[in-house]
């Protein structure tokens, strides 16, 4: 219980870091563009810190993968199963994520996902998608490196559901390549990850976001970030291509399986 206990204040204290900067933020920048750009920095500042708060080591496969984004910006496409995920992410890179509009209609975690320079989409209104692939493809050419979790929830971890081929048109109005990114927590408290342990980290279902959270402080979890090979994208290709290969790559690479 103690440990609990000095990890949750560990967590308030980067919480309160983060709401004072972004507060901060919000009130001193006025340009849209220019504020979510530094809402997105001070994610990537904090990140690192909320992952020693849950005590995620992390190894990067293929790090010098991560010099691309030197020359261009790029869709990033990953598997999603915690909101853990978002840490991890946003420890690599300052990256823009794409969220629901259920999530930012939470009283808490709202707030977190408006000034952490979230992009919103409505996955039960699909008339406003034009409207939203439009505005992310936007954000796409305006220089943001975003974040599309493609299987449109979190899941158990058990394997990959198949990706939505819908949010993939943004990269080809904005000629923005994919670079997939498979995240796979291996270990937890030394054991690996399987359905005995699994549902201490992911967050999946209806499940409640305060019970689960307690229940994963003081649990010590292990990472691995594999940056999988780019996949050009142009006017002429087709989404749902995007997302079949896409999806491919990542799940071959979650499992195990041979690549193609």
């Amino acid at each position: 219980m103690l440990k609990k206990i000095f990890f949750l204040i560990w967590h308030l204290w980067m919480t309160l870091d983060f709401f004072v900067s972004a507060s901060l933020i919000k009130l001193i920048t006025p340009d849209l563009v220019r504020r979510r750009q530094r809402f997105i920095r001070n994610n990537h500042r904090v990140a690192k810190g909320y992952l020693k708060a849950f005590r995620i080591q992390t190894t990067i496969q293929n790090p010098e993968r991560l010099e691309l984004f030197k020359d261009k910006n790029y869709l990033v496409v990953a598997n999603h199963v915690s909101y853990t995920d978002i840490m991890v992410l946003s420890s690599i890179r300052p990256f823009s994520f794409i969220t629901s509009v259920e999530m930012g209609s939470n009283p808490f975690l709202g707030d977190i996902t408006r000034l952490g320079g979230s992009l919103y989409t409505n996955r039960k209104k699909f008339v406003s998608l034009p409207a939203e692939i439009e505005n992310f493809a936007e954000a796409l050419r305006q220089g943001f490196n975003v974040v599309l979790f493609a299987e449109g929830t979190s899941t158990d971890g058990s394997d990959i559901r198949p990706f939505r081929s819908s949010l993939f048109e943004m990269a080809i109005k904005s000629q923005a390549d994919i670079l997939p990114v498979c995240i796979n927590y291996t270990t937890i408290n030394g054991e690996p990850r399987s359905e005995a342990n699994r549902d201490i980290l992911c967050w999946y279902g209806d499940m409640s976001f305060a019970p689960h959270f307690w229940r994963l402080l003081g649990h010590k979890i292990t990472a691995k970030i594999s940056i999988l090979e780019p996949i050009a994208c142009t006017t002429q290709t087709k989404r749902q291509s995007l997302s079949n290969e896409t999806y491919e790559r990542i799940r071959a690479e979650y499992l195990g399986l041979p690549q193609n």
